[in-house]
């Protein structure tokens, strides 16, 4: 089942006297479930297209229908909205509220869709105990390492119940044994429960577990591999 479609999507910036085509007309879906990592070189357009896919960036030209909606065609407040209940981010600098401790900060996008607090508690902590963090849910993002805040981030992706989890170099500031032991609960979640992600990445090691690779370069797609 798709859950998302791109047609001609275009990004350019002409903010120079030279327009910079970000993204060239890509063609794309995606299915319910998938596990796919989008590479290529740095310039070659995988952030403004994941961005794009999120809502976080407005295409110059082309759709993004996700689940059927042409997002683009709502008004910002609508695509702010959707965004909140559809998409989850996984961000390379994790963008935890520094003052909020692990539990608050997977509870926060639940207050904002207005859940009760019997079921933001209980998510919160079926979550970090999924990724292994149940014993640090008090814990504020500075005494929690790397690897352990980027689970936290994890945790908060799927706390609105999306549609699917968009990650932005998720392991690029971690080091090896911490970026393993995301991967492998990212897969199990994939595995498991049937969770969409879709990675930007240049980690070898994210691209090992991808089941499917999109290439990139100069805003197009020049391959796309499933294994």
């Amino acid at each position: 089942m798709s859950i998302i479609e791109t047609k001609k999507l275009k990004k350019i910036y002409d903010d120079s006297h030279v327009p910079v085509k970000a993204v060239d007309g890509i063609d794309i879906t995606f299915e319910k479930g998938e596990f796919a990592a989008i590479v290529g070189p740095s310039g070659s357009g995988k952030t403004t297209f994941l961005n794009m896919l999120g809502g976080l960036d407005n295409p110059t030209e082309g759709e993004i229908i996700i689940d059927g909606i042409n997002i683009w065609d709502m008004k910002s407040r609508k695509i702010t909205d959707f965004r909140m209940n559809n998409i989850g981010f996984v961000f390379q600098a994790y963008n935890l509220i520094p003052v909020l401790t692990a539990k608050e900060n997977v509870e926060f996008i639940m207050h904002l869709q207005g859940k009760s607090k019997a079921e933001r508690h209980k998510r919160t902590r079926e979550l970090l105990e999924n990724v292994g963090l149940g014993d640090r849910m008090d814990s504020r993002p500075n005494k929690l390492s790397g690897g352990q805040q980027q689970r936290v981030a994890v945790a908060r992706a799927l706390a609105s119940k999306p549609k699917f989890i968009l990650a932005d170099e998720p392991t690029a500031n971690l080091d090896s044994k911490s970026t393993a032991t995301l991967l492998d609960i990212m897969e199990r979640l994939n595995e498991e429960e049937n969770i969409t992600f879709i990675f930007s990445t240049h980690d070898a090691r994210v691209v090992k577990k991808a089941r499917r690779v999109i290439t990139l370069e100069d805003g197009v797609v020049i391959s796309d591999e499933v294994k």
